[in-house]
């Protein structure tokens, strides 16, 4: 395993980017950390073979993100997503898997997961990823979100139809725009409104779905036709 137990609070401010894998395979996971550990701003601070021990690292190192195997023996990383982000909250989840199927990608969304990303990905895209996740943003690799896209609503057409949960057209139109990516200022920017104003539309619209974070509004928007 890779790393100490220094800084055990995530997220200071300058300092590198704290990761936690996991992968059942031993060259995957030895890959992954020289990968990631040849990239500027992320340290790789443990390594775990399961779930049990991915969520043992991260109560032991308090990282900024797990980057996590979907299917691993005993927990798996569905499971271990769901416990981390239970028990660490300022933990972020992303799951690098070869497996691309609608049901585990919904899985590991609703228990938490802020990004998935093929093992295709390349070193580039997985720290873009592992950033974007720490800042509380999702990334979704374009076969999920075709994965999504097929088997969910087809986009419902501009009519008098009731939004889901009581939502109001603004609050579908942030949804539609966090589900393409956007941060809440390029909300802002996008809708000419101010960056407070699209936070509170967010709360709303989190509190009437029953959404957690912003992984979970993205499979909330394509399940209900509502992004594009």
């Amino acid at each position: 395993m890779a790393g100490d137990a220094d800084g055990a609070a995530a997220g200071v401010t300058g300092a590198d980017l704290r990761i936690v894998l996991a992968d059942d395979q031993r060259i995957v996971r030895d890959g992954l950390a020289t990968l990631l550990g040849l990239l500027p701003g992320i340290t790789v601070v443990g390594a775990a073979a399961d779930g049990d021990e991915a969520v043992a690292l991260v109560d032991a190192h308090r990282p900024d993100v797990l980057l996590t195997d979907l299917r691993m023996p005993g927990c798996d990383g569905v499971t271990a997503t769901r416990r981390v982000r239970e028990a660490h909250p300022g933990t972020a989840v992303v799951v690098l898997t070869t497996y691309v199927d609608d049901d585990a990608i919904v899985a590991a969304l609703r228990a938490g997961a802020a990004g998935w990303l093929s093992k295709d990905a390349d070193a580039e895209a997985i720290g873009r990823a592992l950033r974007s996740a720490a800042d509380g943003h999702s990334t979704i690799d374009a076969a999920a979100l075709a994965k999504l896209v097929a088997t969910g609503p087809a986009p419902a057409a501009a009519t008098s139809d009731p939004l889901p949960d009581g939502l109001t057209p603004r609050e579908a139109e942030v949804l539609s725009l966090i589900a393409q990516g956007l941060s809440n200022r390029e909300i802002a920017r996008r809708l000419v409104v101010g960056e407070a104003t699209v936070k509170t539309h967010v709360n709303h619209l989190f509190a009437k779905a029953g959404l957690r974070d912003r992984a979970q509004a993205v499979t909330y928007a394509y399940r209900h036709g509502l992004a594009d």
